[in-house]
């Protein structure tokens, strides 16, 4: 373990002489350094001395969230498993076998099966890490043979800390999973998407670093947790997070990887949620491997059959029971105006509660615009109470976003398709519809 340089240690001794918890973290392993509660005073006198190369403000990331690994063939040349869904799945392999992968995210769920260590071998010798169970018993957990590694970085006075490694958002899960999770037969969302749920380097062995919560990921915790994991002896660093980019100076997942790379550590970042349009491509700098996907093969598709069987493709997970043929009343929200309201108002068009006629929608799918603030399960609430059967969102993001509507029969369109199905209500007296069940569509 390294320790603080002389003068960085001087230092911190004289913050806290003035406040006693006013040092968050120390690095030491990666390079010296810390991450303090300072005034702007205070910040500014620490930066000017000979000695410091930057001073920074602790800035807070978010989250970066398929069939990838059968896309790259990579199980194919290495990977041997069973196959049958009626064996005991007894699984052998040597993809990524011993590799220690940290992952920096919300955290794990120990008990998922993607993270049974049945016929994994002894933990590598090399592995100096440590499964810190918590100090609350409600949320502590055990490492195995898989899962050989946990630390948390909660601040003990933010809300929501819970004080352990154990994933409350399921990012961390899902990133453990993809990255070296075990083959799991048989997996679906819902009775969706079955097939085998599996990770890229079976063989591997994970060690999660609770740097995020409800709030997002403190780049202070990001680098202690990159500090921590050089100590470790981790092979490869995963960190499905950022954020706006930074000078290199400031930024941490980019100042963290530096330093992991420069011992040996390959560091591989997700590239950001944004895109197409230029400048969304995050976490680029160039010791990091940046991975982004630029197309998907897998839609989860709901479609819309109008009268005379015209169908438009729609987004989102439904189960609705509804009829298949096009049976049911069809009608604009901005027709639906209460009494309170009128055709022109906005409020109708977005279908905001309270916006529209029990009477006009009971009994009807309701076309909506989504471009408010108004939260989105709160109008699909409201119009179940009012009777309606069904709903249309015109939204761009909800006919790619896989959002899950349950058992209620509500689509997400694109605007040109809204644009179409408003057309078609608005060319007959009696525009019919219907919502059916999402099925998975892929190639």
């Amino acid at each position: 373990m390294g320790a603080p340089r002389k003068d960085h240690a001087q230092l911190m001794s004289l913050l806290m002489k003035r406040k006693e918890y006013s040092v968050v973290y120390t690095y030491s392993n990666g390079f010296s350094g810390f991450a303090a509660h300072l005034s702007k005073e205070e910040a500014k006198s620490i930066a000017q001395r000979p000695e410091v190369v930057s001073v920074f403000r602790d800035h807070v990331l978010q989250l970066h969230t398929t069939r990838s690994w059968d896309f790259l063939k990579s199980q194919n040349a290495h990977l041997k498993f069973d196959t049958n869904p009626t064996s005991s799945h007894s699984v052998s392999w040597s993809t990524g076998a011993d590799t220690i992968i940290g992952i920096l995210d919300t955290g794990i769920w120990p008990e998922h099966p993607s993270f049974s260590d049945k016929n994994m071998g002894p933990i590598p010798s090399r592995w100096k890490g440590k499964c810190v169970p918590g100090g609350n018993s409600t949320y502590s957990f055990k490492c195995n043979k898989k899962l050989i590694g946990a630390r948390y970085y909660d601040n003990p006075e933010a809300p929501g800390y819970i004080g352990s490694a154990r994933d409350e958002e399921g990012h961390g899960t899902h990133v453990a999973s993809t990255a070296a999770g075990i083959p799991i037969w048989g997996a679906s969302y819902k009775g969706l998407a079955k097939g085998i749920a599996r990770g890229g380097s079976p063989g591997s062995r994970i060690a999660v670093y609770r740097v995020c919560g409800s709030d997002g990921c403190a780049g202070s915790a990001i680098l202690k947790a990159y500090d921590d994991a050089i100590a470790d002896g981790v092979d490869v660093i995963s960190v499905s997070l950022g954020g706006v980019h930074r000078d290199f100076l400031t930024d941490t997942v980019a100042i963290g990887a530096f330093h992991a790379v420069e011992k040996g550590i390959t560091v591989v970042c997700s590239a950001g949620n944004g895109g197409p349009s230029p400048g969304t491509v995050e976490n680029f700098v160039p010791w990091i491997i940046s991975v982004g996907a630029t197309t998907i093969d897998r839609d989860f598709e709901a479609d819309i059959v109008l009268g005379g069987n015209r169908v438009i493709k729609g987004g989102g997970i439904n189960f609705s029971g509804l009829n298949k043929s096009a049976v049911y009343q069809l009608v604009d929200g901005r027709s639906a105006s209460s009494s309170q309201t009128n055709v022109a108002d906005a409020r109708c068009s977005n279908c905001v509660p309270g916006s529209l006629d029990d009477a006009k929608v009971r009994g009807k799918i309701v076309l909506c615009d989504y471009k408010d603030a108004h939260k989105l399960l709160e109008k699909i609430d409201t119009l179940k109470k009012q009777g309606a059967i069904g709903m249309i969102l015109i939204h761009n993001l909800l006919r790619t976003f896989a959002y899950d509507y349950g058992t209620s029969p509500v689509v997400g369109v694109t605007e040109e398709d809204g644009n179409q199905i408003r057309s078609y209500i608005n060319s007959t007296t009696n525009p019919l519809a219907t919502i059916l069940p999402t099925e998975v569509k892929l190639n």
